[in-house]
């Protein structure tokens, strides 16, 4: 034979052990081949009492066959070597065990590119072949490669199920057609098929409409964001301009009332520095009079004396009344406190109005609220500096820190009177009102309850105590132990004891939970409801407890 007519393939030369063309080959007794080297070192690694087996056939010698280089084939293949030989598969030919692999490849199996329905087989292209070249497969029905082509066995009959039983939704034999499903509703797999294609493209109409749909929205949402930034820049603006225009207002306001003040001073220091001078005038004519007085009533002749008490002109009555009312620093009071009074009034409309801005805010909000973080670093992303007011504080309450810190205290404070004080229970609400997603933490020595709180909350008798009532949310803190309470129904809690207390609000959501801040954070307690005001942060004291800088 020529060297040109041989047409054979690597792997036909290849020993199954290595997968590397034979070296030193040998034969041994059941015909399959090896490297001497690799048949040796498998029958090495067998313990099987003297038992030895092909590694392909699985075929059993007993005793161990004695080796014997196979010369013929030892040759052929390096005369292989020399006609140039068919290049071995590069590895990503192979099937792997993620790969369907050809049902029809000895040794080292290639990949599978096509499985065939029919004859229930994976083929490799070399071995796919004869489904293109010859007529008896032209009929058979190829697929992409498919491990699950068992599944189209009945597991009754062992025979191919071509069939579909509408009434029992399953693929099904010619056989189970005349026993379990005789009568059903049935039809071919090929028909049954051709429908569920028809509903699968109308599903995929449908879902491709809903792509260009999210897509419409999607760019609609872009629009959105670009349309709340651009608001957002105008209304800030305008917001500065405005704010601007009302501080100039009081500035100007300020220095009117400085003017007038001024002004009036200056008209009544004058009016009493002239009746000052008169009543200077007055005393020096008084003295002058007196000393003719003096005069006369030294004279000692009777006579000269009567001659001139006569000449001696009387006393002009003044015209000043001898007491004058003097009230020292308190000429201008009124008008402090009538600039005290404007104060507390435009503080108030400030903070209603600020009330009005935080609802009108919330409502622009268009996006899904952000899920609640899972750290103690993702809660301080909400974090939000929270003050306390002192006109809500009860008189036994000392605020300091910057009103930040509230201490009971055994004796009243001078606050003034106003209406947000709450008058029985030592507590406070926060100047703040919250109404976006926000952590804040509360550093507590003694009894404490960390709160939220609608401002319109009772200020007096026992329903306005934090948590008796439908206006607030508190989590009291014991010494070992917890309970929340709303609307007068309580809970007690379980949980580490801990000196701060972390407050986690998302408003929109309706979320509110609280944590034993440490080390690590636990969940104490989680309320998921609908909040329908803004809301305060609060406090009800035992002892004393800080709003915490965020860190």
């Amino acid at each position: 034979m020529e060297q040109q007519a041989v047409q054979v393939d690597r792997e036909t030369f290849s020993c199954s052990i290595c997968l590397h063309l034979l070296k030193d080959p040998v034969t041994i007794p059941c015909g399959h081949s090896y490297c001497m080297n690799c048949i040796k070192t498998h029958w090495d690694g067998e313990d099987k009492k003297g038992i030895h087996s092909c590694p392909q056939c699985r075929k059993t010698f007993t005793p161990r066959p004695v080796l014997q280089k196979n010369t013929m084939l030892a040759a052929l293949v390096e005369q292989l070597k020399k006609t140039g030989l068919q290049a071995a598969p590069a590895d990503h030919c192979y099937a792997g065990p993620e790969d369907v692999a050809c049902d029809f490849c000895t040794g080292r199996k290639l990949k599978a590119i096509k499985s065939c329905l029919v004859c229930l087989a994976s083929y490799c292209e070399k071995h796919l072949q004869p489904h293109y070249d010859s007529a008896t497969f032209k009929k058979h029905n190829l697929v992409e490669p498919s491990k699950n082509l068992q599944e189209n066995i009945c597991s009754h009959h062992d025979e191919v199920m071509k069939m579909f039983c509408r009434t029992d939704q399953k693929c099904i034999c010619s056989l189970c057609l005349l026993n379990e499903h005789k009568g059903h509703d049935t039809v071919s797999a090929a028909a049954e098929r051709t429908e569920r294609q028809r509903e699968l493209e109308v599903r995929r109409e449908e879902i491709q409409q809903r792509i260009q749909d999210r897509e419409k929205d999607v760019k609609l949402l872009q629009q959105e964001v670009e349309a709340i930034n651009h608001s957002a820049d105008k209304t800030v603006e305008d917001s500065e301009k405005i704010f601007t225009e009302l501080i100039r207002l009081i500035q100007k306001r300020s220095s009117d009332v400085k003017q007038q003040i001024r002004s009036q001073q200056e008209t009544e220091v004058s009016r009493v520095k002239e009746l000052q001078e008169k009543l200077e005038q007055e005393i020096t004519e008084l003295k002058r009079k007196d000393a003719e007085l003096k005069q006369l009533s030294n004279t000692e002749d009777h006579n000269q004396f009567l001659h001139n008490y006569p000449s001696l002109s009387a006393l002009s009555e003044s015209t000043h009344s001898s007491s004058i009312n003097i009230r020292p620093l308190r000429y201008f009071e009124d008008v402090t406190a009538a600039v005290s009074e404007l104060r507390d009034k435009l503080q108030d409309i400030l903070r209603d109005t600020w009330t009005n801005i935080s609802l009108t805010l919330t409502e622009v909000e268009v996006l899904l609220s952000e899920p609640e973080p899972k750290s103690r670093a993702g809660f301080l992303k909400y974090s939000c500096e929270i003050t306390l007011d002192p006109n809500t504080a009860n008189t036994e309450l000392l605020l300091s820190e910057e009103n930040r810190k509230v201490t009971m205290m055994d004796q009243h404070q001078s606050y003034s009177r106003h209406p947000d004080r709450f008058t029985d229970y030592s507590q406070v609400l926060s100047r703040e009102s919250l109404t976006g997603p926000c952590y804040w933490e509360v550093e507590r020595r003694g009894r404490v309850s960390v709160a939220v709180a609608y401002k319109n909350i009772s200020r007096a008798g026992d329903g306005s105590i934090f948590g008796y009532n439908d206006k607030s949310w508190a989590l009291y803190c014991f010494q070992d132990s917890f309970e929340f309470g709303h609307n007068s129904i309580w809970t007690s809690i379980s949980g580490p004891g801990s000196s701060r207390v972390g407050v986690y609000l998302d408003h929109r959501a309706g979320l509110l939970s609280f944590y034993s801040v440490s080390e690590t954070m636990t969940l104490l307690h989680r309320v998921q409801t609908t909040f329908t005001q803004p809301l305060h942060a609060g406090l009800w004291v035992g002892g004393s407890a800080e709003l915490c800088k965020p860190k």
